[in-house]
Parts: C-alpha cells; structure tokens; sequence
C-alpha cells in the first residue's frame, strides 16, 4: 500500500518550523530528508526514523517497524500530531544520521 500524499503534505506541514525537511518519492513511498540526510521515510501512512541512538533515547518507547519486506528495521515516530515533539525529534538526530553518499564521476 502506498502512502498517501495527504499524509506526507501533512507530516511536511508538521515539520515545516525546520530549515531543509525535503521528501523524494520513490516506489509509492517517500524518503525523508532534512539539511541532506536521510532522516527516516514515509512508508504506508507511518512516519519511520532511522534508528541512530539519538533517535532511541527521544522515544525509548518506539516500535520497530519494516518500512518494506527485505528492508531494515526502523523506528515509528507516532506522536506526528505535536508539532514541537517532533521537530525536536528531527533536531536531536541531526548530529547523528550518516552524511550522504558522495556520487562518483563519470570517467
């Protein structure tokens, strides 16, 4: 089942408080971005997190959740209605989500 785009319209209008939040559809689903690294997903209506340490010590409550079959665990954000918990949530991960990929050039 694919996301719903009224879903992602919201959880981007939650987070709109915060400088660079982006999403990038991809397979029905969306990954999430914020200042150029992924952040989590948008992936059947849930809102996943990638699970950096960070992310286990704002919700040491969080389910672990698939985001697809054959993919690795994350995190489910479920408090997407408080609009200052989880901007917090996104700043606190910041520091620790993995710095993009560096794309190679063609020879």
């Amino acid at each position: 089942m694919a996301s719903s785009k009224e879903y992602v319209n919201f959880i981007l209008e939650q987070l709109s408080g915060l400088e660079g939040v982006r999403c990038r559809a991809m397979m029905g689903e969306y990954v999430l971005y914020y200042k150029d690294k992924i952040a989590g997903g948008i992936y059947n209506d849930r809102l996943l997190i990638k699970p950096v340490q960070a992310a286990l010590d704002y919700m040491p409550q969080a389910a672990w959740e698939l985001p697809y079959q054959g993919a690795k665990e994350m995190l489910l954000a479920d408090n997407v209605d408080d609009r200052a918990w989880l901007t917090g949530l996104f700043e606190a991960i910041y520091d620790q989500l993995p710095e993009p990929k560096k794309k190679k050039k063609k020879s």
